[in-house]
């Protein structure tokens, strides 16, 4: 069903090499890693993983949704073609100028050998690009920004440090006017074409709709309850090539102003639904700066740059990041749907732990959708941390996640929240614990109760990422950690074999 507020259409619009490209009958779920290659024959993109983790497949995706101009590195395996619907795309193929000249990151790769087998180098110039862009005119960015730049690809020939090299020489070259003015025209036309109404993209394998405003979102999947909600596609891109899934309807909800929006307030600090990690990152450190590892550390920079928040939360995973760390801050998770008979919309919100009902089951109801989460801000006399323990420092999957608070007054705690991933099979609240917390004093023997309190709070399992053993292990040592940092003692052991 179309409504009056809706442009029909048959296919795609995005801009690229300097003109609009008009695609008829795209299927929903193509990749746009599969239409570069082939649909294009445009192989300087390569494929790896097909799921997020390389980095090979990086582009360059411009839009100018939240006003402001965005060039951003993204994971094309996993990206979908309709989400370029009124967007740019850049691609390794189309930094050079038309003389052949390379781009200053093209070339510092090339002065700083940088290159060994050359598989991953493509994905690594794009983010390296958007690295350029970002720090445009300022000051070279830090080896640790550099690093955290590269998080997000992978060279299997070890060849790191030449690359850094590259990414601290680029800079010393500026970019040619060729180049600046065709990023300008990029950005002229993306702001001459802006869509204001719904989108909706036919094709004889399934449909795409794309809203620009929660009424429209919201009657969209009242009217399609059966269709899958979608943002960054981070997840939903997996399903699509490791599960080899299909979706008749999809509906986007990347796009949505209302819930694009960040708020803050001396109370809280909201995130819509739509906001990407890497939009929500800068808001969450300044008022929550114990988030500021973790937050680092969630996924990589490539798909922090498509995942957004309510995409993380609404997907119940019992190891998501974000949980934990919202849940011990108390977050409220906010919800909207229409209700068609009445015509109008209903909003609810709970208490982000009592969304999760089971194992990646939660408290949607039919055709509802998530609008945001609300954070509240810390009292002064709150201790706060989080945690996660993986196997790896960068890009991995928590074998343990945790979000520690308590309040402290008169050398007491008056009140504690505990929540954990990876106990469970949804994220959870450690009551236990924290019923033996409250009303004691601050000191080991109260952390020693607490510790043992844990066991009854969860059972975890044994998987691949860890043992039911050493999950519990780990849980225990997290809350000493806290206390230790809480108290001003530090802690080197606790870093030994793991990563936090």
């Amino acid at each position: 069903m179309v409504h009056s507020t809706q442009t029909a259409a048959t296919g795609i619009r995005f801009y690229r090499r300097g003109a609009w490209h008009t695609l008829d009958g795209i299927t929903p779920t193509r990749t746009v890693l599969q239409y570069l290659r082939e649909d294009c024959g445009h192989t300087g993109t390569k494929e790896g993983c097909a799921e997020g983790d390389c980095g090979a497949c990086t582009v360059i995706v411009s839009d100018v949704c939240t006003g402001a101009p965005r060039h951003q590195a993204v994971n094309a395996c996993i990206a979908l073609v309709p989400g370029l619907h009124g967007k740019a795309l850049t691609t390794v193929e189309d930094l050079a100028d038309a003389n052949g000249a390379l781009h200053p990151v093209q070339q510092a790769m090339v002065d700083c050998h940088a290159s060994q087998c050359g598989f991953c180098t493509p994905g690594f110039v794009m983010a390296l690009y958007e690295l350029y862009q970002l720090h445009a005119g300022k000051a070279v960015p830090t080896r640790q920004q550099i690093n955290d730049a590269l998080a997000g690809n992978l060279c299997r020939c070890t060849g790191y440090r030449p690359i850094v090299d590259a990414a601290v020489q680029m800079f010393a070259q500026r970019e040619s006017a060729e180049h600046i003015a065709r990023r300008s025209n990029t950005i002229k036309a993306l702001q001459g074409n802006a869509r204001k109404s719904v989108a909706v993209l036919d094709s004889p394998a399934g449909r795409w709709f794309a809203p620009r405003k929660l009424t429209e979102l919201l009657r969209c999947v009242a009217h399609h309850p059966d269709a899958r909600i979608v943002a960054g596609t981070t997840d939903v891109g997996l399903w699509i090539t490791k599960q080899l899934r299909t979706f008749g309807k999809l509906v986007s909800v990347a796009e949505v102003a209302e819930l694009r929006q960040v708020r803050v307030s001396r109370k809280a600090v909201s995130l819509g639904a739509a906001v990407t990690w890497s939009e929500a990152l800068p808001h969450l450190v300044q008022h929550f700066p114990a988030m500021a590892e973790l937050l680092r550390r969630f996924a990589s920079p490539l798909i922090r740059n498509s995942a957004t928040v309510g995409g993380n939360l609404a997907n119940g995973s019992p190891i998501g990041d974000s949980m934990p760390a919202f849940i011990a801050l108390g977050a409220q998770i906010e919800l909207a749907r229409w209700d068609l008979q009445r015509g109008v919309m209903e909003n609810r919100s709970m208490p982000l732990e009592d969304f999760y009902l089971a194992y990646q089951k939660t408290a949607l109801r039919t055709s509802e959708v998530v609008t945001g989460v609300r954070v509240p801000i810390l009292a002064a006399d709150t201790h706060f941390r989080t945690y996660k323990i993986s196997k790896r420092f960068d890009q991995d999957i928590s074998a343990v996640a945790a979000g520690i608070a308590w309040r402290m007054q008169q050398g007491r705690i008056t009140s504690a929240r505990i929540a954990f991933g990876g106990m469970a099979a949804t994220p959870k609240r450690a009551m236990g614990c924290e019923a033996s917390l409250v009303g004691q004093v601050l000191n080991q023997a109260t952390i020693t109760r607490a510790q043992a309190a844990l066991e009854a709070d969860f059972a975890p399992l044994s998987d691949m990422r860890a043992s039911a053993d050493y999950r519990r292990v780990v849980a225990r040592n997290l809350l000493q950690r806290a206390y230790l940092e809480a108290t001003g003692v530090s802690a080197p052991s606790l870093h030994a074999g793991v990563h936090a």
